[in-house]
């Protein structure tokens, strides 16, 4: 992250274009709506000074009536105007939020999973939620609204000097200082902004972890500990948004006490004006009218300019992302895997670092022959389930490559490898949603087919116990379910899509020993004509299979029959020998 292109204020702008080219019709009506609503606001001081200037000192009532009855006409249609372009924009912007969470959402999935192991879950959140409804008012109340605060003051300009350029030109004078005033306070707004963003990224994070955390964070009595944290960071948020409540208010206080001086110069001049009878008091009173109506708009600039400033802020975090490169793509000439192809998999001179220069993995070399069924074993850390998300292709070899049927993974879509290679975890994860919604995970899978999985798996019992049987609701996580009821319904998943190549990732080890007989029966069927890798850490549950490869910090040193390993007496032999004696 901290390695992504600082962009500029204008590169950042452009980003947003392509969106709002999207609804590029809607966006020039809104715009084109604008005429009418500066044109009715300049006019309404115009109709006050005519009134005063004429029917009032007449005494005239039929033209008094027909200039208030234009006053009238000019507020309707101002408001009428307002309130349609005020839809209009808000409808806009509310769609090119959607669009920007969209392509956000559809970026995060499709980044690598090492992207995940560097990223709090928290902060993606905040990018997902607070950032884009940021980025969404830019244009809902940002960009095109500083249009209408243009026009509105453009406008305004023209009618003042076609009726007094002096006192015109004295407020004129007035706007290029505050001019200067609200931009040196909007950047030191974005500033305090991005950092406020920042903390409140990382103030998800914590909740997020606390959440997901918190048997252990009560059983180890953490709570002070972690309440202390999290006061810390929330005072430094706490902090950086009053920086940005003291910015935002400076270009309130300062446009008030400038609108203020306008309003009080004018009538200084004007009075002036009006003992030397220079000035009616129609003009005077329409150019109080004027003051106020010219710095209104500026004073809704500032505010405009500091939805901006949020919205460039939310930019460059979500950039941020949009900048992380998709490492893990589909080829653009895919190959396929041979229809006759039984699982043979291959790993040629493999190596592997999470992090530059430190290997998880050295020169790995193996082949596991179709319908083979191998054990992977070693200490903890000696990269056994590293080769599982290689094969799966969740990350790609440093160096070397992998094969499976002749053909390396590269070359294949995400699609096709990893329906081809079924994976257990030892933790399976479980969608909020039914179960056969769980199983089917959105494939087009009929209910029929969902039970016949079941079935085969033996767990077809297990949810018919269930209150709703197959459409009982399961909670976030599946934490109406126990562990082991979490594991079963992971091997239906599998079992459904017919993998030719099956991993199983410690895939038994949070059952019971009554429900582990039931799937290792399961298994038996499952297993053949299938080319199967088995991670284990207990001995004890790789006596079947046909092969064993031992792992020892990232390299593969033994490789045999079960029976071959133990007369051999290396390591697997020591491993063997300290699990007899239970140490």
């Amino acid at each position: 992250m901290a390695n992504a292109t600082k962009l500029s204020d204008w590169q950042l702008f452009r980003y947003l274009l392509p969106y709002g080219n999207r609804y590029r019709g809607q966006l020039i009506a809104s715009i084109l709506l604008l005429v009418p609503l500066a044109v009715a606001g300049a006019v309404q001081p115009v109709i006050v000074q005519r009134a005063i200037d004429g029917p009032l000192r007449s005494g005239n009532k039929i033209w008094l009536g027909l200039v208030c009855l234009a006053l009238f006409l000019s507020v309707v249609v101002r408001l009428l105007f307002l309130g349609w372009q005020g839809f209009v924009v808000q409808k806009v912007g509310q769609q090119i939020t959607a669009d920007i969470r969209q392509d956000l959402f559809q970026h995060i999935t499709s980044l690598s999973t090492s992207f995940f192991d560097r990223m709090p879950v928290g902060k993606l959140i905040t990018r997902l939620t607070g950032d884009v409804e940021a980025l969404g008012d830019v244009f809902a109340t940002g960009a095109v609204g500083i249009f209408s605060d243009i026009a509105s003051i453009v406008v305004t300009i023209v009618v003042m000097f076609s009726l007094r350029w002096d006192l015109s030109l004295f407020l004129l004078a007035l706007i290029f200082p505050v001019t200067g005033l609200i931009v040196y306070f909007q950047l030191e707004y974005r500033r305090a902004n991005f950092k406020v963003r920042e903390y409140l990224s990382e103030l998800n994070a914590i909740l997020q972890e606390n959440i997901i955390g918190i048997n252990v964070v009560q059983l180890f009595r953490r709570e002070d500990y972690n309440r202390h944290y999290h006061q810390r960071i929330n005072q430094k948020y706490n902090q950086e948004v009053n920086t940005t409540i003291f910015h935002e208010s400076a270009v309130s206080a300062t446009l008030e006490w400038v609108a203020l001086i306008g309003i009080g110069g004018v009538l200084w001049l004007g009075s002036q004006q009006i003992l030397s009878n220079k000035l009616t008091f129609g003009e005077l009173s329409a150019f109080i009218l004027f003051a106020q109506r010219l710095f209104e708009p500026l004073r809704q600039l500032g505010e405009k300019f500091t939805v901006i400033q949020s919205g460039f802020t939310a930019i460059e975090r979500i950039q941020l992302i949009m900048q992380q490169p998709i490492e893990i793509r589909d080829p653009v000439e895919p190959l396929h895997l041979p229809p006759t192809g039984r699982g043979e998999i291959c790993f040629d001179h493999v190596w592997f670092a999470y992090k530059e220069g430190e290997y998880v993995l050295r020169d790995v070399t193996f082949t596991i022959a179709p319908g083979e069924k191998v054990a992977l074993v070693g200490p903890t850390g000696s990269g056994k389930s590293t080769i599982v998300r290689l094969l799966s292709r969740l990350y790609e070899p440093s160096q070397g490559r992998i094969l499976i049927d002749g053909v390396d993974i590269r070359h294949l879509t995400q699609k096709e490898l990893r329906t081809y290679v079924g994976v257990i975890l030892q933790d399976p994860f479980l969608f909020s949603g039914d179960v056969v919604t769980n199983i089917t995970l959105g494939d087009d899978f009929s209910l029929a087919e969902v039970e016949a999985a079941a079935k085969r798996m033996n767990v077809h019992d297990f949810i018919q116990a269930l209150p709703q049987g197959y459409f009982t609701e399961i909670r976030a996580r599946g934490t109406n379910l126990s562990v082991g009821q979490k594991q079963l319904l992971a091997f239906a998943r599998a079992a459904i899509r017919h993998p030719r190549v099956l991993v199983l990732d410690e895939a038994t080890s949070n059952l019971d020993v009554g429900t582990e007989y039931l799937i290792q029966q399961a298994l038996a069927e499952l297993l053949q004509e299938r080319t199967a890798i088995i991670i284990a850490h207990r001995l004890s549950t790789v006596r079947q299979v046909d092969r064993i490869l031992v792992m020892r910090r990232g390299e593969l040193v033994e490789m045999g029959t079960r029976e071959e390993l133990l007369a051999k007496g290396g390591i697997f032999a020591s491993m063997h020998q300290l699990e007899q004696m239970g140490v």
